[in-house]
């Protein structure tokens, strides 16, 4: 993959989560702050818990750091997938911020 590709697919990723956050912030007793920098994006939820997601440009992967630890995704042609497990970054941050925020909580690419 070239790195304009990479940049393409990651900035999609980013837009993604911060659009996921948007909507779920809509609905009842779900209150994620979600603020980007550049390329990272960190989602707080709340009493004192973080996300955070960030661009690694010259691995062309994504970061996510979360509090059952660090998680790093490589686009594989179809999706997102943690380099160790094979497991999808969507499902991961779903599974990550359910467990931070306390209820289900789903993040999809869009």
């Amino acid at each position: 993959m070239t790195d304009l590709e990479y940049l393409d697919r990651a900035e999609r990723l980013l837009q993604s989560v911060e659009s996921c956050c948007d909507e779920l912030n809509e609905m009842p007793g779900i209150d994620i702050d979600n603020q980007r920098v550049g390329g990272m994006v960190t989602l707080t939820f709340s009493p004192n818990s973080q996300i955070v997601i960030n661009l690694q440009k010259p691995l062309q992967e994504v970061w996510m750091a979360a509090r059952a630890g660090g998680f790093h995704y490589k686009w594989t042609g179809d999706a997102w997938l943690d380099t160790k497990t094979q497991q999808d970054f969507f499902q991961d941050l779903s599974a990550q911020a359910s467990a931070q925020a306390a209820r289900s909580i789903t993040f999809e690419l869009r």
